[in-house]
């Protein structure tokens, strides 16, 4: 096996930390961290008015007032947060005109800009899937989830390199040198450090590719039981999207290349569809969830929200704070203007006006999820003793 050097290795996460992706379908959890309580592109947001917000006068706002609240479990711990939090939590009546009262006089809009400094970007959106799995590996149920292998190197950058703050670095000793984690191919094929860490066996290899995407889901066993399953860990290498790649090769035209239009590519081409997969080398692990959990859990550590929780790039937009959202519905130009919580990260959001939207579960959470690729604009929603610098043009 070809084997690199540390700082090579700091090198090629750094450039895998850049690429960006450009299709529907991009959802990859990262790590559960405490929420960042400023951000490390805070140029890239300026303060504006409320009236410049797009809809925000005709949004119904007690579902994002809940899920807010949520946030407040772990922004409450953070300085700039503290005060609004507790201000929130007395808030003896919760309707529409007393929620938009608070939010107006404790919280002040931000405008979030692109480092090049345009105003527009790319929603996707994603969901909780249900796969047909089992507890025991049978000629039906073949395609095992792992937990992460006792073998997994996980190293903090930022705690030696400042300029490599929130960065990690994945791999594993081979002798005395660190060599990058196994790919999917390689671990598809079979691995030692992975035998005896199955959490479930699902029958379906596309339904678990995507899975890994998504970030967390349910399985559905044959008795009926239901088991939650949430991401763990990751193998670190860069995400690919098997998307982009069949645009690119003209296998789909990019108005087909969305969650369904891949699928069924898939059954089409059954005999290509392993050197597909294998071209997104990243690998996603798993652990067991708590039943009682209301949605999968963000990387903020709080359970999300069906239509009110986001995925954002916290560089940019600090977790836990509220985001209002101007975009459209999916495939459609009929306007979506809604508040939002930032409680959610992925690999494949990178940038300031960048965002997942999380659709819920189901199957019509799917279908939306699946074909959302829209321009919108983001307004970040916060404290008004919060200092922010000017915005740099």
């Amino acid at each position: 096996m070809k084997r690199y050097s540390f700082f090579s290795l700091l090198l090629l996460l750094a450039l895998s930390a850049c690429k960006t992706e450009s299709l529907s379908t991009t959802k990859q959890a990262d790590t559960i961290q405490p929420a960042p309580s400023v951000t490390e592109n805070i140029n890239q947001l300026r303060l504006t008015q409320w009236t410049q917000l797009i809809g925000w006068e005709a949004d119904e706002l007690l579902p994002a007032w809940n899920t807010f609240m949520q946030s407040c479990t772990t922004l409450k711990r953070q300085p700039n947060w503290q005060a609004v939090c507790t201000k929130a939590s007395m808030l003896e009546q919760a309707n529409e005109q007393t929620i938009r009262l608070f939010f107006e006089s404790q919280l002040a809009p931000y405008q979030v800009f692109n480092s090049d400094g345009s105003d527009t970007g790319i929603i996707t959106g994603y969901y909780e899937p249900l796969l047909q799995g089992s507890k025991k590996s049978t000629e039906k149920y073949r395609f095992p989830i792992y937990s992460p292998p006792d073998d997994l190197l996980v190293i903090d950058l930022g705690n030696a390199l400042p300029d490599f703050k929130n960065l990690q670095l994945r791999g594993r000793l081979e002798g005395r040198k660190v060599v990058p984690f196994y790919s999917r191919a390689e671990i598809e094929k079979g691995i030692p450090t992975l035998k005896n860490r199955e959490l479930l066996w699902v029958d379906d290899r596309v339904a678990l590719f995507f899975l890994h995407i998504q970030g967390s889901g349910r399985i559905q066993l044959e008795n009926g039981e239901i088991i939650k399953v949430g991401y763990a860990d990751q193998n670190g290498h860069p995400y690919v999207s098997i998307g982009s790649l069949l645009v690119q090769r003209g296998e789909l035209p990019l108005e087909k290349a969305s969650m369904q239009g891949i699928k069924q590519w898939g059954v089409q081409n059954p005999e290509k569809l392993t050197e597909l997969l294998h071209q997104n080398s990243r690998y996603v692990f798993f652990r067991l969830l708590p039943d009682s959990l209301t949605g999968p859990l963000g990387s903020l550590g709080v359970p999300l929200t069906a239509g009110r929780s986001l995925a954002i790039d916290p560089r940019v937009v600090p977790q836990g704070a509220p985001v209002f959202l101007s975009t459209t519905w999916p495939n459609s130009d009929k306007s979506l203007n809604r508040l939002m919580v930032a409680q959610d990260t992925g690999s494949a959001i990178k940038g300031g006006v960048r965002a997942d939207f999380f659709w819920g579960f189901g199957k019509e959470a799917e279908n939306q999820a699946g074909k959302m690729k829209q321009n919108g604009k983001m307004w970040v929603l916060l404290p008004k003793d919060m200092t922010i610098p000017p915005h740099s043009k």
